[in-house]
């Protein structure tokens, strides 16, 4: 079977503020996201042979984004996969490229969710009458997650949370140096550990909030990506799995780890040719909608040892001066969380750290980027992208 490394090049991206944007429609946000993109690509709408648009909440179809645009007579599909939404995207337009298909295509992924108040929009999907669907939310499965790792791993309570705070800390000093993210201040471990409880253990800064925002991509072959600039990125390898809510929900499911991380990760490596992700890989961007999710990802990504993931935290293994930074830009808790955004937000970031456009958040010779989603737990599915410098 073949892989897709090195059959599609990043030519562009565009990626809006991220926050809550009382002024900006959904169609707004896809103008600004898609228009820095082709602006980063030097072509324009006219240049677009197909594309795709993650959302959730905003948009039902591809009409979402041709109206903005002004779009006509291509094909255009509405893809929707909970958080994954905008990696969906992605990883629809990359495999048109790669199959042969169109030579020039846009992703992109757009989230409205500051529409009224209350947050999320009233769309929801029907209920099926057929079967009782479990409820978790997910602040309460990643508090079972925090506490089942800390007793599994020896820490108390206590030592667990100072834990968990450090990365609560280093993604806002990250979000701080970001101009295009949500939450723009720096905290400490102490306003962690003493922030209101929203789930024991986790408190209000181990949660990400929810936001406005689009982002966009801009996708071709190797071949025409060196006709158009010496700026472009490479996707290396795409990693994708979906399951069904029993496996989290099972009495064997350990809640220190998930299996939707460890083989999308494994698919995305063996695609890449990655066998040493630790040392490899040069910076990520994961999904850390809960600051315990993070812990267990420096694990199921293969970046710290099982049940090591301590040692590395307070080291500073993963601050952006860090061995292997992640987060760079504030992740999910600091850049916020459009959910159909926020893969092609994380893209946003390792392309602009390849090629060395990050400013002062900049991580030296950084030549391998990955990002992560995951979503619908506890059905989990979860997405994986290695992208890597051309040269």
């Amino acid at each position: 079977m073949g892989g897709i490394k090195d059959r599609v090049a990043v030519v562009g991206m565009g990626c809006t503020k991220f926050g809550e944007l009382w002024d900006k429609s959904p169609d707004d946000l896809a103008v600004d996201a898609c228009y820095e993109a082709f602006e980063d690509s030097g072509i324009g709408p006219k240049d677009i042979q197909a594309a795709w648009y993650g959302s959730v909440y905003s948009g039902g179809s591809g009409t979402a984004l041709a109206r903005p645009l002004k779009l006509e007579n291509i094909p255009i599909t509405r893809v929707e996969n909970i958080c994954c939404t905008g990696t969906e995207a992605l990883r629809n337009a990359a495999y048109s490229v790669a199959a042969g298909i169109h030579d020039i295509v846009l992703a992109c992924g757009v989230e409205k969710l500051k529409d009224h108040y209350g947050g999320f929009s009233s769309l929801h999907n029907p209920q099926d009458w057929s079967r009782v669907d479990p409820f978790l939310p997910p602040v309460n499965f990643f508090a079972k997650i925090a506490l089942r790792y800390f007793y599994r791993y020896g820490m108390t309570v206590e030592e667990g949370k100072r834990v968990l705070a450090k990365i609560a800390v280093k993604n806002h000093q990250n979000g701080a140096k970001n101009p295009k993210a949500h939450l723009r201040k720096v905290i400490t471990e102490e306003q962690v550990i003493k922030s209101p409880t929203i789930s024991y253990p986790l408190g209000l800064f181990d949660s990400c909030g929810l936001s406005d925002g689009g982002a966009a991509a801009i996708l071709t072959t190797p071949e025409i990506a060196r006709e158009m600039t010496s700026d472009y990125i490479l996707i290396k390898g795409i990693g994708l799995c979906c399951s069904p809510e029993q496996t989290v929900l099972g009495t064997e499911f350990d809640y220190t780890h998930l299996d939707e991380n460890v083989n999308s990760a494994r698919m995305a490596y063996k695609e890449a040719e990655i066998t040493d992700p630790r040392n490899e890989v040069d910076l990520a961007e994961v999904h850390d909608c809960f600051t315990s999710h993070e812990l267990i990802l420096y694990e199921d990504l293969g970046f710290s040892p099982r049940g090591r993931a301590r040692e590395d935290v307070e080291a500073g293994t993963f601050t952006l001066k860090g061995e292997l930074p992640v987060n760079s830009d504030g992740g999910l808790k600091c850049f916020g969380h459009p959910l159909g955004a926020s893969g092609l937000r994380m893209g946003y970031e390792i392309y602009n750290q390849l090629l060395e456009r990050a400013g002062e958040r900049q991580i030296s010779n950084a030549r391998i980027g990955l990002t992560h989603n995951l979503g619908g737990v506890p059905g989990p599915n979860c997405a994986v992208v290695i992208y890597g410098r051309h040269d």
